[in-house]
């Protein structure tokens, strides 16, 4: 390997020294100008760091506080949904536990309370702001969407559970908190119009809906936050996983009393 082979290597993101004995190991390691090893490993929060990493700039105490909030909230969908039960299947079923994870990334992407539902609803931040006319409008009259070879088309408001009666205690106390640590103008105004909102949707608000608020406050793009949803779900998927692997199918969650086996 060259030694300038360093210079090969386009980001923004990431800078290494190789080691004085071997071109193929880094010595020092800096992202975004700071140094990691000697410096954020000491000082930041993961929090920090993930900030850190995506956005390139550390984030203020506010930010901090406001992400750290959003990740607590999403680290444990819980076993009712998707991603975790689909993790949780592969556990059960024996399979690895990389297999796990990817199956929870897989159901876990999709529209129905998935990253990519994130994403769109990020999109409709973007058009609409805080403005509940353009809401109204953009939720009445979705726009038109691309890729239809790649993902199918919303079948319901992005940010809203097509399936809940009421918005869920989760969500509110969520909403609840990361307004009272924020204080930011998305997730100020989506508490004090969700019911107007919820109306429109004829759905209640969604833990999508909330993480795409304070995405949006936090000056992620839309592609990243889709990105963030995917990561910040998947320790619970593990741990259910892992779990489930040593109490068998026998004791799967919802499902047992609709085993019959014959003799």
């Amino acid at each position: 390997m060259p030694n300038d082979s360093a210079e090969a290597i386009t980001t923004k993101i990431w800078r290494e020294t190789p080691e004085a004995d071997n071109p193929f190991a880094a010595a020092d390691c800096f992202c975004s100008g700071y140094d990691v090893y000697g410096d954020l490993l000491k000082n930041a929060s993961f929090i920090d760091y993930l900030f850190l990493l995506f956005k390139l700039e550390p984030p203020t105490s506010q930010q901090s506080a406001l992400l750290e909030g959003l990740a607590i909230a999403l680290a444990n969908p819980g076993p009712r949904d998707h991603s975790v039960n689909a993790a949780m299947s592969a556990g059960v079923g024996g399979s690895t536990h990389a297999s796990a994870l990817i199956a929870a990334l897989s159901v876990g992407a999709g529209n129905l309370g998935g990253a990519r539902e994130v994403f769109h609803a990020m999109d409709y931040w973007q058009r609409c702001a805080i403005n509940l006319q353009d809401w109204q409008q953009i939720i009445n009259s979705p726009p038109e969407e691309g890729r239809a070879d790649v993902w199918l088309p919303m079948e319901h408001p992005p940010g809203f559970d097509p399936n809940g009666i009421s918005c869920t205690t989760p969500v509110l106390k969520t909403l609840a908190h990361l307004v009272e640590v924020g204080q930011t103008p998305h997730l100020v105004w989506l508490q004090d119009n969700r019911e107007q909102l919820e109306a429109c949707a004829k759905c209640p608000l969604a833990f999508s809906g909330v993480a795409a608020a304070a995405l949006s406050d936090l000056g992620f793009l839309p592609e990243q936050a889709e990105m963030l949803y995917l990561l910040l779900r998947l320790p619970g998927a593990a741990v259910h996983s892992l779990e489930q692997e040593k109490l068998g199918w026998r004791k799967f969650p919802f499902f047992a009393d609709g085993f019959k086996l014959n003799p």
